[in-house]
């Protein structure tokens, strides 16, 4: 992903985590969105499962879509990339993913596997001088469940940084998934808009 750098001055966001089911691909999707509001966007698919590639099928993205194979043809075309990179990355497409990016966008959601995947990954992330990635809770229980004020409590006690906003859990992030499109989400909003003031925070 290195090469996407070389042929685009955009802005590059990057989706990575140590395990499946966190709302990964579901978070590209909607961070694209938002950013495609403002400027041309292109998610690049690297997954495996290409679950994106399916989403986007239907024609109703407000995005292009490509694969990983494609998107070094494409990118220069393009004001914003997001890339949804496969799940368990090894530490050689670890250091890719954070060396050609600005920005590594690392969903989880609040629960002991998750938040253990996501400390893995993070050290990981250390141990390579990497600091340029945020923590995105995702798939968080409506209250009265304490379990994501719980986890977020332990990831800051931890010192990870975290998005001010986090995702709740939402039967309709699974419909639009079937429908082929996205749902209004004030929070992806917030954080779409978060990481358009970190990165350019980071690049002056």
């Amino acid at each position: 992903m290195d090469r996407l750098i070389e042929y685009s001055c955009a802005m590059i966001i990057t989706m990575a985590s140590f395990k499946g089911g966190v709302g990964k691909s579901t978070s590209a999707v909607h961070i694209a969105a938002h950013l495609a509001k403002s400027a041309k966007t292109l998610l690049v698919d690297g997954d495996p499962n290409r679950s994106v590639t399916r989403w986007a099928s239907q024609g109703r993205l407000p995005f292009t879509v490509v694969s990983e194979a494609q998107a070094t043809m494409h990118a220069r075309n393009y004001e914003h990339i997001v890339i949804d990179t496969k799940a368990r990355p090894d530490p050689e497409d670890l250091r890719e993913i954070a060396t050609g990016c600005h920005l590594l966008v690392l969903p989880c959601t609040p629960d002991p596997l998750s938040v253990d995947a996501l400390l893995a990954t993070v050290k990981e992330l250390r141990g390579l001088g990497s600091d340029r990635f945020r923590v995105l809770m995702t798939i968080v229980p409506p209250r009265p469940n304490r379990d994501g004020a719980k986890a977020r409590e332990a990831l800051i006690e931890a010192g990870l940084p975290l998005f001010a906003a986090q995702i709740p859990r939402l039967v309709g992030f699974q419909r639009c998934i079937i429908e082929g499109q996205v749902v209004y989400s004030p929070e992806y909003g917030d954080v779409g808009t978060e990481i358009e003031e970190l990165v350019h925070q980071s690049t002056g």
